[in-house]
């Protein structure tokens, strides 16, 4: 099987309802701690820069920079600040070997939901069942990447 049908069989088809109780309590875990190291983040001199830089990319799809209520980005460009923003403290969760799932993922899930029209918000849920399939394509990106199997190995 190749590496794009093991992840259209597995993704394909998910729902809300096969997200164990387990597993809502630990994204919700982790949720809150890439939000918390994201917002500690906002304080860094890297965050500071990326968001000066992308302050020249405007739209009327907009989202929030996080800990800045009043500056929005398009929900690509508020992806990228808010997740230098979690990855440049480096408390981010980690796997082993070395990948920070929830601060890739994240960002981009709450960008995204933002930009969304009003009538077509998603529920809690959602967002909890979309983070959980950004964390299921990490970890199957690291399990079939044999760069990430050398990485232990190289540090």
């Amino acid at each position: 099987q190749t590496v794009t049908g093991n992840f259209a069989k597995v993704i394909h088809g998910l729902n809300a309802n096969q997200l164990t109780d387990q597993v809502i309590q630990r994204s919700k875990r982790m949720i809150l701690d890439t939000l918390g190291v994201g917002l500690l983040g906002t304080s860094t001199e890297v965050f500071h820069k990326v968001a000066q830089y992308s302050k020249i990319y405007s739209s009327d799809l907009s989202s929030t920079i996080w800990g800045h209520l009043d500056f929005r980005l398009p929900p690509l460009y508020a992806a990228f600040v808010n997740g230098v923003a979690v990855h440049s403290m480096d408390f981010d969760d980690t796997w082993h070997p070395a990948t920070h799932p929830s601060g890739a993922v994240l960002p981009a899930l709450i960008a995204l939901s933002e930009a969304f029209p009003q009538k077509k918000k998603i529920s809690g849920l959602d967002l909890l069942l979309a983070f959980n399939v950004g964390i299921e394509v990490q970890g199957r990106l690291l399990h079939f990447s044999s760069e990430a199997r050398n990485i232990p190995r190289r540090y």
